[in-house]
């Protein structure tokens, strides 16, 4: 009879006792953190060459034709032999497919953009002129595919042919391990860019209260190196050759503490301004066409820095009653939060007689991640039902590809189709595909509004 009860009956205390083991210390933390990286440098291995660096794989006459140059396969390669100076690609047989590096299918579409067809778009859309878009993924609930669609997103863009930076955000350092980043220590992630920002602040601030007869705040030593540093002493480059890399580790989480500390001695700090200002001052905004950001799962001061820099804000979220509903007090936070910072700027722009200010995103889209049709369909269609424009009418359905992709600490770009067959492969991609070209209707829009606009004054 004890057979057919539940497992929780029935336990005898000195079975669980002999099964508990000691109490955990602080010590035993650090041990686990230790056990942990020791794990992690294993299975990252997996994705790395003998010497601890990344490699891109290579990419055949068939996906090149099929995903990346919009050209027949013969037509291909008779262009190959009419143009010697072009990459030719590398076989394995005298009779094998051609193989070729990314860098070098970029130069073969740029080839095709000025002698192929005006008819094709060999070349992704890109104004002449603007800067880049910045793109944030933020939602404040964990586990619902954000730092995932933030990689596949960076990569689909980079093999359409954009130049990609990417930002990782969340100390975790999740989107710096994808793309294969070393990051010694807060100093090599957004974190001096943020202290500069301050400390230019501070600087004015302080003569303006040695003007009126006061004295000045200390510039410290962390600020003082910080003055000296800009974006691209951060940037890194990534085993992809058109997407590079600011990265994030443990300690980049000091930032959350100390932000208000700098924001209570100087309270007129813009600090929600802090990472646009130095990217868009440190030119990074003209040398990239997209920039993505990775944010924390929580609604800190990084987060706000991602936010109000943010062009573009993509939400992901699974088709749950939970998800839905976090997501929605994810908005409603946002709400409070800006609308809070817009109103305490603007009383006093009033009294001194200044413009007011309003964030403005070009646009805000949320995204229904790993979903499974067959168990969620009625539920997705009640959340398009709520939020209309807001909910990409495109779902990311689960697939195993991105499971075996991450066994192996990479995106599912970064998997060689000849691990599965061609239509396995193909099936397999279809939904990054579809997430990818919903993104870039989103991003041309907004970039063809920002041409009419600028023709129109």
């Amino acid at each position: 009879m004890s057979a057919d009860l539940p497992p929780y009956f029935n336990i005898a205390p000195d079975a669980a006792l002999a099964e508990l083991g000691a109490p955990t210390t602080s010590a035993g933390f650090a041990e686990l953190a230790r056990a942990c990286a020791r794990g992690r440098s294993d299975l990252t291995g997996r994705g790395l060459e003998a010497g601890g660096s990344k490699t891109l794989r290579l990419f055949s006459t068939w996906e090149i034709t099929r995903y990346l140059i919009p050209v027949a396969s013969a037509h291909f390669r008779r262009v190959l032999k009419l143009n010697p100076d072009l990459p030719q690609g590398r076989s394995e047989s005298d009779a094998g497919a051609k193989w070729f590096t990314l860098d070098e299918v970029l130069r073969l579409r740029a080839h095709f953009g000025a002698e192929g067809s005006k008819a094709k778009n060999y070349l992704p859309y890109r104004p002449e002129g603007l800067p880049a878009k910045i793109v944030a993924l933020a939602n404040f609930k964990g586990g619902v595919g954000k730092t995932s669609t933030c990689a596949h997103l960076a990569m689909s863009a980079a093999l359409d042919g954009y130049r990609v930076l990417v930002i990782d955000l969340d100390s975790q350092g999740s989107m710096t391990s994808i793309f294969g980043g070393k990051v010694a220590d807060e100093w090599q992630t957004v974190f001096p860019l943020l202290a500069r920002h301050y400390a230019t602040h501070l600087r004015r601030d302080n003569q303006t209260r040695l003007d009126r007869g006061e004295a000045p705040i200390p510039i410290d030593d962390t600020l003082n190196e910080a003055l000296g540093i800009g974006a691209r002493d951060l940037i890194q480059k990534t085993h992809w050759p058109n997407i590079d890399l600011i990265g994030a580790q443990l300690n980049l989480y000091w930032a959350e503490f100390q932000i208000p500390v700098w924001r209570m001695q100087a309270r007129s700090w813009k600090l929600w301004d802090a990472l646009s200002d130095r990217l868009a001052q440190d030119g990074v905004l003209d040398e990239y066409d997209i920039v993505f950001l990775d944010t924390p799962p929580a609604l800190g001061y990084l987060t706000i820095n991602g936010l109000s820099a943010a062009d573009i804000l993509l939400v992901p979220l699974g088709a749950s009653f939970l998800e839905f509903d976090s997501t929605g007090r994810f908005f409603d936070m946002l709400h409070s939060t800006f609308q809070s910072i817009e109103e305490g700027e603007n009383m006093a722009a009033r009294a001194l007689g200044r413009p007011e200010m309003a964030f403005e995103w070009d646009a805000v889209r949320a995204v229904i991640t790993r979903y499974d049709g067959a168990q969620q369909a009625e539920l997705a269609s009640l959340m398009q039902a709520y939020l209309g424009r807001t909910l990409s009418p495109h779902r990311q359905d689960v697939t195993a590809l991105i499971g075996q992709a991450g066994e192996r600490v990479s995106g599912i770009y970064e998997a060689d189709y000849r691990d599965f067959n061609r239509e396995t492969y193909a099936r397999g991609r279809e939904t990054f595909d579809a997430t990818y070209a919903a993104f870039k209707r989103l991003l041309i829009g907004v970039w063809r509004r920002d041409v009419l606009a600028a023709a129109a004054t």
